[in-house]
């Protein structure tokens, strides 16, 4: 299992990588909750499905992935999009957008009898959305093999998420939706200042 120094370690590379204008795109560094996804992973089966948001290098890491093909998909632009099939990790930058995906893989490992369990992650303002309150709705109706774990940092894309959804936190209670709250310890995007391509 990857240790939190080197998930920390991971995440001062790249912010340095893309400080140096050697990323072209985009990134979102994770910091904060190295301590809640390493006990998370522990359940997480190398067999298991993992479906995370765009701020999923340290899913990755932790579900098995090569840091070096993680580093390489970073360096070329895509780390809001890592995709792993051969690991079965697939992330996506649509906020809520891989839920619906992810039941229809639980769906699917149900149907054909496989033990192999499905983790949605995402943050606080995609458990806000109508499109995920249906697939935890629909996963919880049909017993799929599938839990959503929501990464609450209390941030909506940099804004207070109370400010833009309400005060009020999902209060909705079922067996297969796990939350963690935790402070975010860089800037939502980026490294927090200007970068020149």
């Amino acid at each position: 299992m990857t240790t939190k120094q080197e998930l920390i370690a991971f995440e001062d590379e790249v912010a340095e990588a893309f400080s140096a204008g050697r990323i072209r795109a985009p990134i979102h560094l994770a910091g904060g909750n190295e301590d809640q996804l390493i006990e998370l992973f522990r359940q997480v089966k190398p067999t298991d499905w993992v479906f995370a948001s765009y701020r999923q290098h340290y899913h990755a890491l932790l579900h098995g992935v090569p840091r070096e093909q993680v580093m390489a998909e970073i360096l070329a632009g895509r780390s809001m999009q890592l995709t792993f099939p051969e690991h079965r990790f697939y992330s996506w930058a649509i906020v809520g957008g891989l839920s619906p995906i992810a039941v229809g893989v639980a769906a699917a490992l149900k149907r054909a009898g496989n033990p192999a369990m499905v983790w949605c992650f995402m943050g606080d303002m995609a458990s806000r959305m109508g499109l995920v309150y249906e697939s935890v709705e629909y996963a919880a109706n049909f017993h799929l093999p599938i839990r959503f774990v929501i990464e609450d940092n209390q941030q909506a894309c940099g804004t207070p998420t109370a400010a833009v959804w309400g005060a009020d936190r999902w209060g909705h209670k079922t067996r297969n939706v796990y939350r963690y709250d935790y402070q975010l310890s860089r800037p939502h995007v980026g490294v927090g200042k200007w970068i020149a391509f």
